[in-house]
């Protein structure tokens, strides 16, 4: 058992010079775990856009149109800056990014309504960002539904009705909306927690494959194992290389998918003692998947950059939780539980937003321990596959090496002979 202990010390020992010896590696770990959820969160902090500066053309200056315009005065969304005489003034305000939305009332307007007909309001928005886009939809909508019930209400009156009758015709059951999980409505609470997660995934497997690269483009692999460890008990490599990530992560996932959070107020319904064990499997699966794809497919050490924007974007698709898995091809849903990060996006999102329970994310919790099971296998096969690769190559370089030396010596052998 000391044996045992020695050699897993020996090997996370030689692990971490190599993981603090290496500048980019040092970047990828503790850097951008740190940096990047910054950004992050201060980007997607304010939840909502308040105030948004619109611009108005009322070319029916009636009853209605006003009251609609006095509405949207009154919205936290809006703020009606310009009272335009025409449509193309409005359009050279939302050209300059003066304003990022108009209200244009046609000459008609009027006259519809007075005709029982359908009136139009048309909107013009600036999609260059959605918050834009949702803040115009969310104070029109709301502008629109309250003046649609109050011409209702105004017709039904001059049918005769009185006001509890006509109430009744408008609305004849009663219901209340309640949006759960996400009661602001804004991207920062959706999206955040699936990104942050993203980051820890993303940092770790390419650093990961970055030193798995480096070893493989320098052949010098074999020298990082203790040579009795070089073709047997492999798996105390493995465990030795997987507890130096260990050490270095665990601190900093709970920084980014706890602290931080928190810290930016963002929605955090679950409890430390409830991430920190789900965390554990999905830091393990991520470790042996990145050592896995790092001996088997990287053979030089900038080849994980190439593929990192690339595969962010796609297990961004693949959690899940922007690209509904109900809709997903069958091949592309069972594809997605390659990577660990579908159960782990997936798990943390019912626990941070929905307060989920550990016992209510069963499937993602135990999905992430049999990945980490596989992982740590092929993990063990791969980098037995390399170090007799290594080997290989190793005795066909000093077998060369021989080769130049007894032809330099006949060379010589003849000269003298001459």
């Amino acid at each position: 058992m000391i044996k045992v202990l020695y050699d897993i010390w020996t090997v996370l020992s030689i692990e971490v010079r190599r993981v603090f010896g290496d500048t980019t590696v040092r970047l990828i770990f503790f850097i951008a775990p740190i940096l990047y959820p910054l950004i992050f969160c201060y980007m997607f902090h304010a939840e909502n856009v308040e105030n948004m500066s619109v611009a108005v053309v009322d070319e029916s200056p009636c009853q209605e149109s006003k009251r609609f315009i006095h509405k949207l005065e009154a919205t936290p969304e809006l703020t009606v800056e310009y009272r335009c005489s025409n449509l193309a003034e409005a359009k050279q305000l939302l050209t300059d990014h003066e304003v990022r939305t108009i209200f244009y009332f046609p000459k008609d307007f009027g006259k519809q309504l007075a005709a029982t007909r359908t009136a139009r309001v048309v909107v013009f928005s600036d999609m260059s960002s959605f918050y834009y886009y949702k803040a115009a939809l969310t104070g029109g909508n709301s502008v629109l539904i309250d003046e649609m019930h109050t011409i209702e209400l105004e017709r039904y009156e001059q049918a005769g009705l009185g006001d509890e009758e006509a109430n009744i015709q408008m609305q004849p059951v009663v219901f209340e909306t309640t949006t759960l999980y996400n009661p602001s409505g804004g991207y920062g609470s959706f999206l955040l927690p699936i990104l942050l997660l993203l980051v820890v995934h993303q940092t770790l497997f390419l650093g990961i494959c970055i030193l798995c690269g480096d070893a493989n483009e320098n052949r010098y692999a074999l020298h990082l194992i203790p040579p009795h460890l070089r073709y047997s008990n492999i798996r105390r490599v493995i465990f030795g290389r997987s507890l130096c990530y260990v050490f270095i992560y665990v601190p900093l996932t709970l920084l980014d998918l706890w602290f931080i959070p928190r810290w930016f107020h963002l929605p955090q319904l679950a409890n430390l003692y409830t991430i920190l064990p789900f965390l554990l499997p999905f830091v393990l699966s991520v470790i042996f998947f990145g050592m896995t794809v790092g001996n088997l497919l990287v053979r030089e050490k900038i080849s994980p950059m190439l593929c990192f924007v690339f595969l962010s974007l796609a297990l961004f698709f693949l959690t899940g939780m922007v690209w509904p898995q109900e809709s997903m091809p069958r091949f592309w849903y069972y594809f997605s539980f390659l990577f660990p990060s579908t159960p782990g996006v997936q798990g943390f999102v019912k626990m941070s937003s929905m307060g989920a329970r550990l016992a209510e994310v069963r499937f993602e919790y135990m999905t992430l321990w049999v990945q980490a099971g596989v992982y740590f296998l092929t993990a063990c096969g791969a980098a037995r596959l390399r170090n007799q690769q290594h080997k290989l190559d190793l005795h066909r370089l000093q077998a060369r090496r021989v080769a130049q030396r007894v032809a330099a010596k006949a060379r010589r052998t003849i000269e003298k002979r001459q």
